[in-house]
């Protein structure tokens, strides 16, 4: 997993610094904060016509098509940085773990500057790497201490052998763990491992995460419309695309809210928390049955051995789509397909994914995926979100070339 890898140690994010504050103070245009091919840090600005308050243009992370350009306001920023404060019970010094160019990245800064703190940049030089999350983590000074993180790293750094990397990690005041689903597993462990971890749910539109362990935070409301998408409204909601012409669809206006209309499907207990069941677009229709992606990928991940797990509908002839799972084995390995679509005959991560495609059939019976690609690793975007368009592309050319 490359998440941040950028090959130029500890980012100089002071120019950052100094063009945020200066938007945030209405000084300046709206900052977009790059990567170049050489690893450097760019600190643009952009015009941002029909809406002088921007403060911030942060690109969508692209796992399920183009990127589009989202315009992030000076007031929901603010509601969203106290927002978080009130439901964190502080401000306080920030690690930078993710890419400074995406929104959670793009939050660690603003909220600094709205506490009066200074971020600490961990060295991503490497890749992420529990030694440099460490490394990192130890240098900040604040007694009051926050962290965002992706379910991958923390998996990476709970699984790291060195006591001092869980001592940093129970250092945290609050670990925010969003940009992709977290397991049941992994949720359990940090906490037993007494890591102080909320999930978060969001994206850029929202400001970031704007929904705590179900729960929205304070100015933010949720609802579910008639076709069960999360609706999410209130003050932390986005301006709208900058390179795209504002849609009804997904952003609107009602009775004085603004609204964003989500692409995931979710339900409201009776105490208003939020459950995500997965995204609109991941119901696959095998044979004539309604399966949920989600649900399947819920139900692999049970699996010992099995440390992630992406499921998708593949094109079928037969069954007009293919349920197809990319597993990441626990433990790594090297890729490897089944059933007999290239295995290698008593290799341990063949022999293994044999071993979980029986357990499959006999847990999920038609609900099992007809095709595996079994992987060390599921396949990331820079921001640590799975790649779903190239894992889908992989699992579509494996289920042909059966």
């Amino acid at each position: 997993m490359n998440i941040g890898r950028q090959n130029i140690g500890p980012l100089d994010i002071e120019p950052a610094l100094t063009a945020l504050a200066a938007a945030l103070r209405g000084e300046g245009p709206a900052v977009e904060l790059s990567v170049n091919p050489d690893g450097e840090l760019v600190v643009g600005h952009t015009e941002t016509p029909g809406c002088d308050d921007a403060v911030a243009v942060v690109r969508t992370s692209g796992s399920t098509g183009a990127p589009k350009a989202t315009v992030l306001t000076v007031e929901a920023l603010a509601a969203s940085s106290m927002a978080t404060a009130l439901a964190l019970q502080g401000e306080g010094q920030w690690l930078l773990a993710l890419p400074v160019q995406f929104v959670a990245g793009v939050q660690v800064l603003v909220r600094s500057l709205f506490a009066g703190t200074r971020p600490w940049v961990m060295d991503m030089s490497g890749g992420f790497t529990p030694a440099a999350f460490t490394a990192g983590a130890l240098e900040l000074t604040d007694p009051i201490r926050f962290t965002s993180l992706v379910p991958t790293q923390l998996q990476r750094l709970l699984e790291s052998p060195s006591p001092d990397t869980l001592a940093v990690l129970r250092r945290f005041d609050g670990i925010l763990l969003g940009g992709a689903p977290a397991s049941h597993a992994l949720l359990t462990a940090a906490r037993e491992a007494g890591l102080k971890v909320i999930t978060t749910y969001g994206s850029a539109e929202t400001c970031g995460g704007c929904v705590y362990d179900g729960v929205p935070l304070t100015g933010v409301e949720v609802r579910i419309a008639e076709d069960d998408r999360i609706l999410l409204g209130g003050d932390t909601i986005a301006a709208g695309y900058l390179d795209a012409p504002e849609s009804t669809d997904t952003f609107y206006e009602e009775d004085g809210v603004r609204w964003y209309r989500t692409n995931d499907l979710g339900t409201l207990d009776a105490d208003g928390r939020l459950t995500i069941l997965g995204r609109a677009d991941d119901v696959i229709i095998t044979g004539g049955v309604k399966v949920s992606a989600a649900h399947v990928q819920q139900e692999l991940e049970k699996s010992d051995g099995v440390a992630a797990a992406f499921v998708a509908g593949v094109p079928s002839a037969e069954w007009g789509q293919a349920v197809a799972a990319y597993v990441a084995l626990a433990g790594g390995g090297t890729d490897s397909a089944v059933p007999g679509t290239g295995a290698a005959e008593g290799s341990p991560t063949g022999d293994h994914a044999v071993v979980l495609e029986h357990e499959w059939h006999q847990r999920l019976g038609l609900l099992a995926p007809k095709t595996i690609l079994a992987a060390p690793e599921l396949l990331m975007l820079p921001n640590g979100k799975p790649d779903r368009l190239a894992m889908i592309e992989r699992l579509n050319a494996l289920h042909q070339g059966k």
